[in-house]
């Protein structure tokens, strides 16, 4: 049985060639994804940092002061980014400061927001209710983005787990119990052509939930593994059940 597992993926250079292919490219879909966790983390962080901002300028103090202040408490990446850009911006204007620390945080929802506060500094808002109704804003925004998101993630798990590994397995069991090898069916070509079929199966579901979740290019960097993986646990599972 293990040799005929090892035979059969030794014949098999398809196969081979993706699962190399799967490893390789999942080291470019890393970077990808550990920057939408660093933006999400930034963006969840903001409102939390307005409220706390539209405190201490309704305490009397300026938007700069505070801002300092905020950038020595304030925990996570965003605080970290407000005091580097702050004492990196001794010599510059405080707008350059606010457009520095914008872009060094990727987040649209950052940028958004200073372009707001530079334009009530300007306009000599009251800047204690903007920063206060911009923090109850950005939160219920991020608190249906995260909702959308962890609806739209659990459906397309099951999705790709269900296409790349959950329907291979059951049909091979299928296959290896109703045509064993161990009992003379020869059926390389119904297995070679079933492997290919779950292949390209798999590569449709990473592609639908990709594009369910707006990461359809990020989702290719994956879609060599699971067409390895779906095709694997096919022709595993068949000679596995099947002997």
């Amino acid at each position: 049985m293990i040799f005929g597992l090892i035979e059969t993926f030794n014949d098999n250079l398809l196969l081979l060639v993706l699962v190399v292919l799967g490893i390789a490219s999942a080291a470019g879909g890393i970077p990808p994804m550990r920057e939408r966790s660093r933006r999400r983390s930034i963006e969840n962080s903001l409102p939390s940092l307005l409220e706390s901002l539209s405190d201490s300028v309704g305490a009397g103090r300026g938007i700069q002061e505070a801002m300092m202040e905020q950038s020595r408490t304030l925990p996570g990446i965003l605080g970290k980014l407000l005091k580097e850009t702050l004492e990196e911006s001794h010599s510059s204007s405080f707008d350059a400061a606010l457009a520095a620390f914008s872009a060094k945080t990727r987040s649209s929802q950052v940028q958004r927001v200073m372009v707001l506060i530079e334009t009530a500094i300007e306009q000599d808002a009251p800047l204690q209710g903007v920063l206060s109704d911009l923090a109850m804003d950005y939160q219920r925004l991020n608190d249906l983005m995260n909702k959308r998101e962890e609806e739209l993630l659990g459906r397309g798990i099951l999705i790709v787990l269900f296409i790349s590994v959950g329907l291979p397995i059951l049909i091979a069991f299928i296959v290896g119990l109703f045509a064993p090898a161990s009992k003379g069916f020869q059926i390389d070509s119904f297995n070679t052509t079933f492997s290919l079929f779950f292949g390209a199966a798999s590569a449709i579901a990473i592609g639908v939930s990709g594009r369910m979740l707006g990461r359809f290019k990020d989702a290719l960097w994956w879609m060599p593994g699971w067409i390895a993986l779906s095709m694997a646990l096919y022709l595993g599972a068949v000679i596995l059940v099947g002997g």
